[in-house]
């Protein structure tokens, strides 16, 4: 349990529960979190963290481009007094060939920008209220015709483990056209990261919450372009709002909605 102090006194809201069907089934009351205000410049910095955490430190080997014997032969000789072979070759020196890096890369350089824990906290919690603001939902690009968000669906959803089957409960759902966006904005990498297992660039499409990382759909959802499947104990910032940006399109099942819940708790002073 993670509590989260506002000092005013925060009104719930109610969300309609679909059925595979896409008919709604009943109403379910939206935990206080949701209707936290949305602090953008938390969001971003959160996200900076979570993703910087992430980087690899890359140094160089001290005697990188140094282990030649060199000599400079001083003046009088019309060449420059960088140190050189016999041959006449430069060497060691950073505009030679095969010669030191001026400013190499250095496992000391700060990489990973730090956050205190109920910045964290609060950053989360205002990215998942982000997710029940439909104009700012569509603001970040999601095509949907679904009247809330995030869409609250019934456990069965849970339960389906071919893809072909979910597509077509994302129809009726009326969020299957994002899906169809992330598709058509996928487009071939410039530059050399097509040669370094980054060929493609994909959008984000829909999040779906699910209860249990053991669900059948979380297979299901992974062959849909932009698509995410993920429990609800391990939501972040990163699933919420890619690139920094909050407000992303999130389908939940009810199961996931209170174990949402039972982890974030927003008490008034």
């Amino acid at each position: 349990m993670r509590v989260i102090v506002f000092p005013e006194k925060v009104a719930q809201k109610r969300a309609p529960i679909y059925g595979l069907d896409g008919n709604p089934v009943g109403e379910a009351t939206l935990p206080p979190v949701f209707s936290l205000p949305v602090r953008k410049d938390l969001v971003r910095r959160a996200f900076l963290s979570a993703l910087t955490a992430r980087l690899q430190p890359k140094g160089r080997d001290p005697l990188a481009g140094r282990r030649r014997v060199g000599e400079s032969w001083g003046i009088n000789y019309s060449v420059a007094r960088v140190p050189r072979l016999d041959t006449g070759r430069a060497v060691f020196a950073p505009q030679t060939r095969g010669g030191r890096l001026a400013f190499p890369p250095t496992t000391a350089k700060r990489l990973h920008e730090r956050i205190n824990k109920k910045e964290k906290l609060l950053a989360l919690a205002s990215a998942l209220a982000a997710t029940s603001d439909v104009e700012l939902v569509r603001l970040r690009g999601h095509r949907f015709s679904a009247p809330t968000t995030p869409v609250l669906v019934v456990d069965e959803l849970e339960k389906i483990g071919r893809t072909q089957e979910l597509r077509r409960v994302l129809a009726s759902l009326k969020v299957w056209e994002d899906v169809v966006r992330a598709q058509e904005g996928t487009k071939v990498r410039s530059g050399k990261g097509k040669m370094r297992g980054r060929r493609y660039k994909e959008p984000k499409s829909l999040l779906l919450v699910v209860s249990s990382s053991e669900s059948p759909v979380v297979r299901a959802g992974r062959a849909l372009p932009g698509v995410d499947v993920v429990a609800a104990d391990v939501l972040s910032v990163l699933h919420l709002a890619p690139g920094g940006h909050p407000g992303r399109l999130t389908l939940m099942t009810v199961s996931a909605l209170r174990k949402l819940e039972e982890r974030f708790e927003v008490v008034s002073p």
